[in-house]
This record gives C-alpha cells, structure tokens and sequence, in this order.
C-alpha cells in the first residue's frame, strides 16, 4: 500500500500551515522570554495611556509594606506568625504561582498538576522544577485535548483528591466547556451534596499582551461566571497571585484561575515565602477616594490607577476610589455597594467585549442597590465588541483614556 501525504509540497493550505506554525512558535518564545516586560502594550512613553506596570502604588517594595495588607496581617496573626518576623522575597507573578503551586503540593499528597507542557515548565514557566521536586506521577504533560485535562480533573476531583490543571491559553478552554458548566459546575449539586469537585482548580493565562491576536488575547470570565457551582478567580500582582491561588486549590468548590499574562513578568514586589491565603469572593480597596467608584480586576486595575491620578491633577483633585474585584465570581456585592453609596458614581471597567460582559451584571447591581444615591448614570469602559487585532490593541481594550473620560463624564453630569 502506498501511503499518500496529506499535504503536497506545493500545496497552498500546508504553507499557510507552517507559516502559522513558525508564527506560533515564534510567538511561544516572546511568551516564554524571561525578560521583565514592565510597559504597557509597547505603547509610547509620552502617551498618557503608557502604563509602568512595576510603578503601581500598591506594589510591595519592602517587606513591611507586604506584610501590613491587613487581610495578610490578620491570616498570619491567625497563624500564630508575627507579620514582623515573616521573611519575604521579591518575585513576579510567575514566580509567585509557582511558589503557590509548590506550597499546595507540598501540603497536599493528593495534590497533582497536569497541563500541556507542563512537565517542562510550561509556556509561561509556572511549573519550573515541579516534576523534578515532585516527580512525574504528580506533574505530568497531557494530549492536546482540553476536553480531555478538564475531564480528567473532574474524575480525579470527585475522588476527594485535589486536581490542579493548567489549560495553555484561555482561548482554548472552549472545547473543555461541556466539562466545566455541565459536569464540574453541577457536580454537588447533582448529588444532593452527597459527593462534589471541591479540590478542582484549573488555571489559564488570560487577556491581552500586546501581540496575541484574536487567538492568545481573549478574557472569557463571563462565560463562566454564568455557570452556578463555580468561583472565577484573576489576581493583579505577585502577592495577590500566591494568595489566592492557594485558597482557590483549597476551596471546596471548583474554581477557575485566570492570570492575565501580561503581568507574569510585568513587575516584582516582595511576597511572604511562607503558605498563606487570601480570602475569595472579597473585593479590595486599591486606592481609597470619595468622589468616583471603578470598579475593575486584572490588569485594568493598572490603568484605572493612572487614570484616577490623571484625573486627580486635572479635574479639580477629584477623589477617586479604586476596587478590585479579584473574585469575579461570585463577586462582592457588600463591598462595591459601600463604596458607589458614599461617592455617588460608578465606572466598571474590563478587558473583555461590553455586551454581557460582567459590567452589565455590576451596573445593574450598583442601579439596583444604589439607585437614590446616584448623581451620574453608571459607566461601562471594556473592550469592543469585536476581536482582538494583531494591531492597535491598545484602541481594543481599556486604556487610561477612556477610564478617564468616564471619570470626567460623570464628574460633570
């Protein structure tokens, strides 16, 4: 029998394969650069939308500031760790979740962590030097089936067991969807609370980084946070990663980790080298003010600093006040209705396309909760409705700009 090539040499659609092939793994090696990349988009220092990520003001630059969050302060207390005492060490978000990784499977022998790659390090390096520390029965690489790593962690979860899968990119999550809103989301409540998924988590790198495309670009947390039974997680700094990571992989009920890979190596802050967690579904003030809420998670919390600054020196000192939602699912009411009552104006803002995005949820909230104490209509800025382009990224998502015409326009209703 004579075994026929799938692809002629001359064959037009093998071309635009290799081609896409060698752009991919082009691609992969920008990713996996452990270079710092702490701008913006690659956006023109003299643009007022140029961000510096390692400038951001909540970021820990001495071992004190780190360990006054009083969130932290009050775990370790509770520890019985004096948070003077507490050693730190300056890492980036990446290394942050590696060492989130490295403490959950420590401290779980259940623990296992499987993912495309992710024996070597995975495309990010969040997984370096975990199979060596753990050995391959606990860190191992998969097929390229995201149907297939959900499915597996969903089984290996229901065994009481703790199922950490990574999915390479969180555009590719899709093929997994049936697994995660119809098996892993309904699986206590399917069984009467009789059996669950609690130790599943299943972290992806999410959101824009300045040359991913329609296809290394999107944030999805809406698809999810649409599906009862399911926490949606998306830290902003290193700290913040370790933190919540590790209450995710505990939490008892399956969670979905984003991490927008723009800030893996975006910045360093010092981060406790001991096991701690930070508590899921609690919003946190970044920047107290009293004039404009934003409400925001993940890297526009970057943005939404600048432009309250921007605001601040050309608007009279107009006061803004900063959330982060960090669990955007379930996300916290208490917290954002707080805040939008005493300053009596709301802008929600996020990477992902406006319509059914979750700003429309939050608007509709901060209306229903707020309603009398609202002296402007609430504000959306997110990304267009349309996808995310190899160029001009920048005029796709949020940018200080636009957060901060928001900002004028409701100052000025």
């Amino acid at each position: 029998m004579t075994l026929v090539p799938l692809f002629s040499r001359n064959n037009l659609l093998q071309k635009k394969i290799l081609k896409n092939l060698s752009a991919t793994k082009k691609l992969i090696r920008e990713f996996s650069s452990t270079r710092t990349v702490s701008r913006s988009l690659l956006i023109p220092d003299s643009s007022p939308n140029h961000v510096t990520f390692s400038d951001a003001p909540f970021l820990a630059r001495t071992q004190s500031k780190a360990v006054s969050d009083p969130e932290l302060a009050a775990y370790l207390k509770s520890k019985g760790h004096d948070p003077a005492t507490v050693q730190t060490t300056q890492v980036n978000m990446y290394q942050a979740i590696n060492d989130a990784l490295k403490t959950a499977m420590e401290t779980d022998e259940t623990a296992v962590l499987f993912g495309e790659d992710v024996a070597f390090g995975g495309v990010f390096r969040c997984s370096m030097g975990l199979q060596e520390r753990f050995g391959a029965d606990r860190v191992f690489n998969t097929p390229l089936s995201e149907q297939g790593i959900v499915g597996f962690a969903v089984g290996y979860a229901s065994m009481d067991a703790t199922a950490i899968a990574e999915i390479q990119f969180a555009d590719y999550v899709f093929p997994a969807f049936d697994q995660i809103v119809n098996e892993a989301a309904k699986y206590r409540y399917r069984g009467a609370g009789s059996y669950n998924v609690g130790g599943l988590t299943i972290r992806m790198p999410c959101g824009v980084v300045g040359h991913g495309a329609m296809y290394h670009s999107q944030s999805g947390e809406a698809f999810f946070a649409h599906s009862p039974g399911i926490k949606v997680v998306m830290p902003r700094s290193p700290s913040q990663a370790k933190g919540l990571l590790l209450a995710s992989i505990r939490d008892k009920n399956p969670v979905i980790f984003m991490e927008p890979k723009i800030l893996y190596r975006a910045s360093v802050e010092h981060v406790p080298t001991i096991d701690y967690e930070l508590p899921l579904g609690k919003a946190q003030v970044v920047l107290p003010g009293s004039d404009v809420t934003i409400v925001t998670y993940g890297t526009p919390v970057y943005h939404a600093l600048a432009a309250a600054e921007l605001a601040r020196k050309t608007l009279n000192g107009v006061s803004v006040e900063v959330l982060d939602l960090r669990t955007v699912h379930p996300w916290d009411r208490a917290t954002v209705t707080e805040s939008v009552t005493k300053t009596g104006r709301a802008i929600v803002v996020h990477e992902a396309p406006k319509t059914n995005g979750l700003a429309g949820d939050i608007a509709a909230e901060i209306q229903e909760r707020c309603f009398l104490r609202l002296e402007a209509p609430v504000q959306r800025v997110t990304g267009w409705d349309t996808h995310v382009p190899l160029q001009f990224e920048d005029l796709v998502v949020p940018n200080v700009t636009r957060i901060f015409h928001a900002i004028k326009k409701v100052i000025e209703f």
